[in-house]
């Protein structure tokens, strides 16, 4: 883009200046524009990528650790000495390579694709264990995990797909307070759901937790 700038203006450098910035915005605007779209586009595709990614390593982590904990298959948890390395170092060193990538390397296409579902593992990897960061310590399987979890999956969903719902809030205003009413609704139910099941199952994954593997 840079060589093509220089160029139209030493073709143009003879002509009046007012002449000058009218074509060249003639020409850049549509350059401009195509460029706005296709970033706008690209953000939520890439976001698609790390919310798709982001929820399969959540629920392949939790399926593993508990089938790890019921002995239903290998040990893969890794120790360096008495210390249990648990795997969000795994995901806080895979996101420092994501960040550092990003940052200086810029990727596109195909690349920037890939980068959105390793940072979506990452997170996930990170996330999973959210609990333990935040409290320092405790069980794996906290509420806080969860909550987490679903927070960040919010968060990815509204950049995939924010700008279809502010198409439907300004054409379908009261169809938008409703949906809006229903989430809460929903966001209730799941909150209540969830204390239910942890009051049911909590201290039996407590329990199994505490006499599998550190």
């Amino acid at each position: 883009m840079k060589f093509f700038t220089r160029l139209f203006f030493a073709l143009e450098k003879k002509r009046a200046p007012g002449k000058l910035a009218l074509r060249f915005g003639k020409i850049m605007q549509p350059l401009i524009t195509a460029e706005h779209h296709q970033h706008r586009e690209t953000t939520h595709k890439l976001a698609r990528f790390a919310l798709f990614s982001f929820i399969v390593t959540f629920v392949l982590a939790r399926v593993f650790v508990f089938l790890i904990m019921c002995k239903e298959m290998p040990n893969l948890y890794f120790f360096m000495g008495p210390t249990h390395v648990h795997h969000l170092n795994y995901g806080i060193f895979l996101l420092a390579g994501v960040a550092g990538f990003s940052v200086f390397r810029r990727p596109t296409g195909r690349a920037a694709e890939i980068t959105a579902l390793l940072y979506g593992v990452a997170m996930g990897l990170t996330f999973d264990e959210f609990g333990m960061w935040l409290h320092l310590g405790g069980s794996y399987w906290q509420r806080a995990s969860v909550d987490g979890v679903i927070i960040i999956s919010a968060m990815f969903g509204l950049l995939a797909f924010a700008r279809n719902l502010r198409r439907f809030e300004q054409k379908h205003f009261w169809g938008f307070l409703i949906l809006l009413a229903l989430l809460f609704g929903f966001a209730s139910v799941i909150y209540i759901a969830g204390n239910r099941l942890g009051d049911l199952v909590g201290q039996p994954l407590r329990d199994l937790e505490s006499a599998s593997s550190p």
